[in-house]
C-alpha cells in the first residue's frame, strides 16, 4: 500500500503494456468533434523540491486551457478542512485498538524520533494508510519537499487571468477510500513499512528517478513489484476511478479546452485513463518539451 498515497493518494497501476509507452507525462487530447486540444499530466504527489520542475510544454498547456482539474479542488481550502474528519477511523478508533502494545510502542517510538506536522496523539487516530503516507515523505530525505499539484498551482495564481480549478472528486471521498480496507490490514502495513525503512528509502528515491525520467513503464513495474498484496483493491483505489473520471471527462471535453493533473500511476495500461479515453474515441497523443521531456 505504501505508494498508493504518492501517486493517487497512487501508483499502483493497471498490468504492463506490450508496447513501450512514451517518456513523457503530458499527453494532448483532440479528436471526437472537439474544437481545442485538452491535455492530461501525471503528477506525483510530493518530491524533492529540486525535482518539482514545470517545462514549457506544460506551462503552455496551463496558460492556453480554460479550466483546470485536479483528483481534488485544491483551491477548496473548506472542503480540504472538512475532509480533515474523515481522515480518522471509523468508531473512535486508535492504532493502540488494532496494534500488540510492543508494536504500538514502536510506531510511538519512531514518530518520537522523526517529528511529523501533527503530534502523535492526533495521528494514532488516523487511518494507517494516511499514517504511512507521512512516513512516506519523509523517506525522500531531501531537505524540502514540493509536490507537482503546487507547482501547478503556483502557476496559475501568477497568471493575470483566474482560471476554474475543480476536481474529479472529493477529498471526503478519497479519504473514505480507506474505510473499505480493513484497518488491521492497513496497520500491519505500517509496521512493515517502519521495520523497513532503509529499503523503502531506496525505493522512494527510485521512485522519483522514475518520474523525473518520465517513465511510466517503469513507475508501473516498480508499483506491481512493491505492492504485490493489493490486487484485491485495485478497482477500489483505481480502476474504478479511472472508470468513472473518464465518463466524467467524456462530458466535459467537449465544452472546454481542459488540463487534467492526476497521478501518474492512473495513466497507463489498458485500463488506465490514457487508454480509456481512446475507447471513448478520442485521441491521445504524448507531447514532449524542447528536449524531449515535459517534466
Amino acid at each position: 500500500m505504501k505508494r498508493t498515497l504518492l501517486l493517487t493518494a497512487s501508483l499502483l497501476t493497471a498490468s504492463l503494456t506490450f508496447a513501450q509507452t512514451p517518456h513523457t507525462l503530458l499527453w494532448r487530447i483532440s479528436g471526437k468533434g472537439i474544437n481545442r486540444p485538452s491535455y492530461l499530466f501525471g503528477t506525483m504527489h510530493i518530491l524533492c523540491a529540486d525535482d518539482a520542475t514545470l517545462t514549457d510544454s506544460l506551462q503552455h498547456a496551463i496558460h492556453t486551457v480554460d479550466e483546470v482539474y485536479f483528483e481534488i479542488n485544491l483551491s477548496d481550502i473548506m472542503g480540504m478542512v472538512t475532509a480533515f474528519q474523515y481522515m480518522k477511523m471509523n468508531d473512535g478508533k486508535t492504532l493502540s485498538d488494532l496494534l500488540k502494545p510492543a508494536d504500538y510502542a514502536r510506531v510511538k517510538a519512531y514518530f518520537s524520533s522523526h517529528p511529523s506536522p501533527l503530534p502523535f496523539s492526533m495521528l494514532e487516530r488516523f487511518k494507517p494508510m494516511l499514517i504511512s503516507g507521512l512516513i512516506e515523505e519523509q523517506g525522500f530525505g531531501c531537505a524540502t519537499t514540493d509536490g507537482m499539484e503546487t507547482k501547478i498551482m503556483s502557476a496559475l495564481s501568477q497568471q493575470d487571468s483566474k482560471k476554474p480549478i475543480r476536481g474529479l472528486e472529493t477529498a471526503a471521498f478519497q479519504a473514505g477510500l480507506f474505510d473499505s480496507i480493513p484497518y488491521a490490514k492497513q496497520a500491519k502495513e505500517l509496521i512493515d513499512y517502519i521495520d523497513s525503512a532503509d529499503v523503502n528509502k531506496k525505493m522512494m528515491r527510485k521512485l522519483a528517478d522514475l518520474y523525473v525520467q518520465q517513465d511510466l513503464d517503469g513507475l508501473q513495474a516498480l508499483s506491481d513489484k512493491d505492492d504485490p498484496g493489493m490486487d484485491e483493491y485495485m478497482d477500489l483505489l483505481l480502476y474504478d476511478r479511472n472508470r468513472k473520471w473518464a465518463r466524467i471527462l467524456d462530458t466535459l471535453l467537449p465544452g472546454k479546452s481542459l488540463l487534467i493533473a492526476v497521478g501518474a500511476g492512473h495513466l497507463p495500461g489498458n485500463q488506465g485513463v490514457i487508454e480509456l479515453l481512446r475507447k471513448e474515441g478520442y485521441t491521445v497523443e504524448p507531447v514532449f518539451g524542447n528536449k524531449g521531456r515535459s517534466l
